[in-house]
C-alpha cells in the first residue's frame, strides 16, 4: 500500500477520522448485497467496522472469515443507518482497494457469532474458529489481564516468582499421575506434577521467604464442568508464618481480584470462617454456597425412639423454609422427585398450619412431645415447612441434606446472582475411616500440621484436626492450603497412624524427608485456582470456557487428535510394549 494510507485498527476508527484515508486488516465478518451497494463488516481484535462500495467487482468472490487488507476513506454514515451496537457505528469506510490475504471456504463448520451454541466437541475441533467468537475471545483476553494483575499483586506483596519443574518424579499425592516413560533409564518413569507441593516446600527450606508462581498442574482424572486434565493455580508459600497470616494474604488476593474485575458485590474481609464439622452440619458440604440463606439442623435426638421406622436410630437432618405452606402439591412433588434422583427413597416433610397443628404424611407417627420438640428445635413458625433427610450413615445424610438445600434454594430463587460470597473452611479432620479398606486414611493433605503438633496426636484419632483450609466462593472450592508439617518426628508418627512406616517417607517423599533434616522453617501457603477464578468472573459453569485450548470432557484434544497412537519404533525406544 502507499505511504499515504494510515494503518489503524478496525475498532479504533471514530468520527475524528472522517475524511482520512486509512488501511485496515482483519477478518470478513459479514457480506450484505443491497442491490448496487455492497456492505462488508471487517473484524479485528479491537472491533468491527463497516465497509461500503458501489463497485461489485471490488468484493467479487469474497467469503466470510477470509483475511483481508482494505484501504479507503472514512466517512460518516447516514444518521438513519447508525449502528448503536458498534463503537464504530456512526462511521464507515468507502473502499478504494481490497486484497485477500487468505481465503476461507464458502461453508464454515459453524457460525462464528453463535459458536457457543454448537456442541462442545465441534467447537473444540475448530477451536481456532471458536476463539474468534467475541465472547470466547473476551474470556481469554480477560485471562491475560487477570494474570498480569496477579503478578503485579504478588510482586507488591514481596513474593519471589520461581518456576518449578514440569518433568518430575511420580508422587502419591491423592490423584492419578500422568507418567512419562524414560528412554534412557529403562523401565523407569517421570511424571507431570499434580501440583508444585514438594518443590514449594523445598524452596522454603532453601531460604526463600515468599514464593509464588502461576503453576500448571496435571491430574489424570475424569473431567467434569469444573475440572480438567490440565489447569493452573496461583501457588504461593511463606516461611515463618501462621495460618492467620496466610488467610490475610488469600483474602486480599481474592477480594482485590473480584472487586477489580467485576461489578458484583464481594463479601467483606475478613471472610467468614467455618469449621469443617460445622460446614457439613449446616450446609451438607465443605464448599457451601452462602448466598443460600437456608441452613440444615440435626434433629436425630427427637427421633431416637420414633414410631416412624425410617427415622428411628438414624441420622436425621432437617431444613426449615418459612412461608411456603401455600405451595401447590405439584411443587412439593417436584422436590420428592428430585430427592429420588440423588438416591433418597423420597423426602418427608411437615407443614405447621395456622392453627398450630402439623400437616403431612409422617405426622401420624409423631407424639405430641415430638411435635413440641420439633417446633422448639427448628424454631418453626406458622406457614413453615420442615423437610427431613435421614440415613444410617452420617456422611450420606449430610451430603443428601446439602443437595436438598441447594435444590430448595434454586427452586425458591433464594440465591443472589449478583454476589460473590466467600468463606474459609478450616479445621479439617486429619484422618478419616475408609469403609472399603477398613482402615484410617488421610482426610485431606498428609503434609498438613496436626493441631498441637506431635503432642496433638496422642488422643482419639477421630478428634485430631489439621491446620488445613479451603477458600470457598458461591459453592466452589477456590483454593486449598495448609500449615505444613515440617517436624520429621511428627511426620513419621502421622504416617505411622495410617499404616505407613518411615520407609514410605524415605522412598516416596525422599527429597522432602531429607531436606527437613537440615533446618526446615515453619511454613504455610495455599493455591487459588486461576481457572475457577475466571470461571466465576465471566459467570460460566464450564471451566473450558476460560482456557484457550482445553481438552474435551472425555479427555480428548479434538483439534490435535490427542491422545494418539505412536509408532512401534517410538515404543521400542521407550522400552514399552502395548498389552
Amino acid at each position: 500500500m502507499c505511504d499515504e494510507y494510515r494503518s489503524i485498527y478496525c475498532g479504533s476508527i471514530s468520527e475524528s477520522d472522517i475524511g482520512e484515508v486509512v488501511k485496515i486488516a482483519g477478518w470478513v465478518e459479514n457480506i450484505r448485497d443491497h442491490g448496487g451497494v455492497i456492505f462488508v463488516d471487517i473484524r479485528d481484535e479491537k472491533g468491527t467496522i463497516q465497509l461500503v462500495s458501489n463497485d461489485d467487482h471490488i468484493f467479487a468472490g469474497l467469503t466470510r472469515e477470509s483475511t483481508v487488507t482494505v484501504s479507503g476513506k472514512v466517512r460518516k454514515r447516514a444518521e438513519e443507518d447508525y449502528n448503536p451496537r458498534l463503537a464504530t457505528g456512526t462511521v464507515e469506510i468507502l473502499v478504494d482497494a481490497i486484497e485477500v490475504l487468505s481465503a476461507a471456504p464458502h461453508e464454515l463448520p459453524f457460525e462464528i457469532i453463535s459458536s457457543t451454541t454448537v456442541s462442545e466437541d465441534v467447537r473444540l475441533k475448530y477451536r481456532y474458529l471458536d476463539l474468534r467468537n467475541e465472547k470466547v475471545h473476551r474470556n481469554i483476553k480477560l485471562r491475560s489481564e487477570v494474570l498480569k494483575y496477579i503478578r503485579n499483586k504478588m510482586d507488591d506483596l514481596g513474593f519471589t516468582e520461581v518456576q518449578t519443574p514440569i518433568i518430575t518424579a511420580s508422587s502419591p499425592e491423592g490423584a492419578r499421575d500422568f507418567l512419562i516413560p524414560s528412554r534412557k533409564f529403562k523401565g523407569k518413569f517421570y511424571a507431570l506434577p499434580q501440583a508444585p507441593q514438594i518443590f514449594k516446600e523445598l524452596l522454603m527450606v532453601s531460604g526463600f521467604d515468599k514464593y509464588y508462581q502461576i503453576a500448571p498442574c496435571f491430574r489424570d482424572e475424569d473431567c467434569r464442568s469444573d475440572r480438567t486434565l490440565e489447569f493452573y493455580q496461583l501457588d504461593f508459600e511463606m516461611a515463618f508464618v501462621t495460618e492467620e497470616e496466610v488467610y490475610k494474604i488469600g483474602e486480599e488476593i481474592f477480594y482485590d481480584i473480584f472487586t477489580t474485575f467485576s461489578d458484583r458485590e464481594v463479601s467483606p474481609r475478613p471472610f467468614k470462617r467455618i469449621s469443617y464439622n460445622d460446614a457439613m452440619l449446616k450446609y451438607g458440604t465443605d464448599k457451601p454456597d452462602l448466598r443460600n440463606p437456608l441452613e440444615i439442623i440435626d434433629v436425630s435426638e427427637i427421633f431416637t425412639e420414633s414410631g416412624f421406622k425410617p427415622f428411628r436410630g438414624s441420622v436425621v437432618r432437617a431444613i426449615v423454609v418459612d412461608n411456603i405452606a401455600n405451595k401447590s402439591n405439584s411443587w412439593f412433588n417436584e422436590i420428592v422427585d428430585y430427592a429420588k434422583t440423588i438416591g433418597m427413597p423420597g423426602i418427608g416433610y411437615l407443614t405447621l398450619e395456622n392453627d398450630g397443628t402439623f400437616k403431612g404424611p409422617i405426622d401420624k407417627f409423631l407424639t405430641e412431645e415430638d411435635r413440641e420438640a420439633l417446633i422448639k428445635k427448628a424454631n418453626l413458625k406458622k406457614g413453615s415447612v420442615i423437610f427431613f433427610i435421614a440415613d444410617h450413615k452420617e456422611k450420606i445424610a449430610a451430603k443428601q441434606a446439602g443437595m436438598i438445600r441447594t435444590e430448595l434454594g434454586r427452586k425458591l430463587s433464594l440465591i443472589d446472582q449478583n454476589k460473590y460470597e466467600f468463606c474459609i473452611i478450616n479445621d479439617f479432620p486429619m484422618f478419616e475411616y475408609d469403609e472399603q479398606t477398613k482402615k484410617y486414611e488421610f482426610c485431606h493433605n498428609p503434609f498438613s500440621m496436626p493441631h498441637g503438633g506431635i503432642a496433638g496426636l496422642d488422643k482419639d484419632i477421630n478428634s485430631i484436626l489439621a491446620y488445613q483450609y479451603d477458600f470457598v466462593c458461591n459453592g466452589h472450592e477456590m483454593a486449598s492450603g495448609a500449615v505444613r508439617n515440617y517436624d520429621i518426628k511428627c511426620l513419621e508418627k502421622v504416617f505411622e497412624m495410617v499404616g505407613y512406616d518411615k520407609s514410605v517417607l524415605e522412598t516416596k517423599f525422599r527429597s522432602l524427608y531429607n531436606a527437613f533434616q537440615y533446618g526446615a522453617p515453619p511454613h504455610a501457603g495455599m493455591a487459588p485456582g486461576i481457572d475457577r477464578i475466571l470461571m466465576l468472573l465471566v459467570d460460566e459453569i464450564n471451566l473450558r470456557e476460560v482456557q484457550a485450548f482445553p481438552m474435551s470432557v472425555s479427555g480428548q484434544d479434538m483439534m490435535m487428535g490427542c491422545p494418539s497412537e505412536v509408532s512401534e519404533e517410538q515404543l521400542r525406544e521407550l522400552h514399552i510394549k502395548i498389552r
